[in-house]
């Protein structure tokens, strides 16, 4: 068993809950994937190999990931919620295209430096941070 899986599984217990065949194929596909995604996309890919998990079960199944550690949502780009897998990854800045949609991680080790300097100073302990630019990507500003 994969450790995204039995993190998953021990959380969901927790809550009272198990970790269905269609919760299986969303973690699954979650973590096959190495771009951020939203639900819809996410969809799309499920959908391929698996009719019988829904949408509606996709939208259920995120806020029992968030809290469980294992994704956040990582921005809002047009118009839609975009997370990303978190569990095992380092913190990282977004640069987000506002025309096309592209984003471009970068590692933050400097600004989280700074940001945890900031939050110390008002005896604030922080759980998880995005930060994120939005502008034009090389190829729209040509």
């Amino acid at each position: 068993m994969k450790k995204e899986e039995a993190i998953f599984r021990d959380f969901l217990k927790t809550k009272g809950l198990k970790l269905t065949k269609p919760r299986r194929i969303i973690l699954n596909a979650v973590f096959s994937t190495h771009e951020h995604f939203n639900v819809d996309a996410l969809y799309d890919i499920i959908r391929k190999r698996h009719k019988n998990v829904s949408r509606a079960t996709i939208y259920r199944t995120m806020p029992l990931m968030i809290e469980a550690g294992l994704i956040k949502q990582a921005l809002r780009c047009q118009a839609k919620d975009h997370y990303e897998h978190i569990f095992g990854h380092k913190s990282h800045l977004h640069f987000i295209c506002d025309k096309c949609g592209k984003i471009v991680e970068k590692e933050s080790k400097q600004v989280e430096k700074i940001i945890k300097d900031l939050a110390e100073t008002e005896g604030f302990e922080i759980r998880e941070f995005n930060v994120g630019a939005k502008g034009l990507c090389a190829d729209c500003r040509s």
